[in-house]
């Protein structure tokens, strides 16, 4: 065997590793959810069983039903998504095209926001929702999805702004037209996949999120992520239910993630391939 042959192999096996480091708990969650309780915990495990969907009939339409949980998770992660990229897209413009006193210190904040621990801010996060009565409400959850999706929002998005010659922009204003219509009609278009890609992983992060949740949220208002847990007790844990939650959790983010996948490469790729220096 010749030293590249062997080099390829190895890296196969290496690859193949990941994968399934990778694949086995998608796996794993896709076969339970199709098996009973019984065939769950049989010893040794059951690699061939009459598939059922039992527990996919339970979680959707028995007593603990997840419906009304789903669409908490689909209000919660739409509505975080629309007023993160309401307030990210200009926001980003502005650190990224306009000069003003602060600029500097004003992207380091954003950055800043990022570096912050979760687990150190949810309790002054809870006491000022507590105050307000806004604990277990959809407006509360996403405000404070909001804190850390915008930050991230806006830092994804200003390399792309900056990728954007001046002198479109100030082609534009010799035309006569004014900075909010350059910004609409010049500017967001070229951004467009840049756009795409922070609202898919905006979307993800507020569908995925869980410490925040199970603090924050209560009887009204419970997402998905949360709801997971209804089917964990002392005394037992119904593994097939568990599973088949967990398999119509991902769905929404597997379809997304398929939808959009052309527009996230690109949107990727341009910015890898621009890069751009802030000014």
């Amino acid at each position: 065997m010749t030293a590249k042959r062997f080099r390829v192999i190895a890296l196969l096996a290496i690859s193949m590793v990941f994968l399934l480091a990778w694949a086995f708990p998608i796996i794993w969650s896709v076969l339970n959810s199709l098996k009973t309780d019984s065939d769950v915990l049989a010893y040794p495990p059951k690699l061939v069983f009459a598939p059922t969907l039992e527990a996919y009939r339970d979680v959707l339409f028995g007593s603990g039903s997840i419906l009304p949980n789903l669409l908490s998770s689909v209000i919660i992660s739409v509505g975080t998504t629309i007023v993160t990229m309401l307030m990210a897209v200009p926001a980003a413009y502005a650190l990224a095209r306009l000069r003003f006193r602060g600029k500097k210190f004003a992207g380091f904040y954003v950055l800043a926001t990022q570096m912050l621990p979760p687990v150190g801010i949810i309790i002054p996060y809870f006491l000022v929702l507590r105050n307000i009565g806004w604990i277990d409400t959809y407006q509360g959850i996403i405000l404070i999805y909001l804190s850390f999706s915008l930050p991230f929002a806006i830092w994804l998005l200003v390399s792309y702004f900056e990728d954007i010659p001046f002198e479109m922009e100030e082609a534009a204003y010799l035309d006569g037209a004014s900075r909010l219509k350059t910004l609409w009609r010049i500017i967001i278009p070229q951004v467009r996949g840049g756009i795409a890609v922070t609202v898919v992983f905006v979307f993800l992060n507020a569908w995925n999120e869980f410490l925040f949740a199970v603090v924050l949220s209560g009887n009204t208002v419970r997402p998905v992520t949360v709801a997971m847990f209804n089917f964990v007790s002392v005394e037992q844990t119904l593994w097939a239910k568990l599973a088949a939650v967990s398999v119509l959790a991902m769905l929404p983010v597997v379809v997304l993630g398929v939808v959009a996948q052309k527009h996230i490469v690109k949107g990727l790729t341009v910015g890898a391939v621009k890069g751009g220096g802030r000014r």
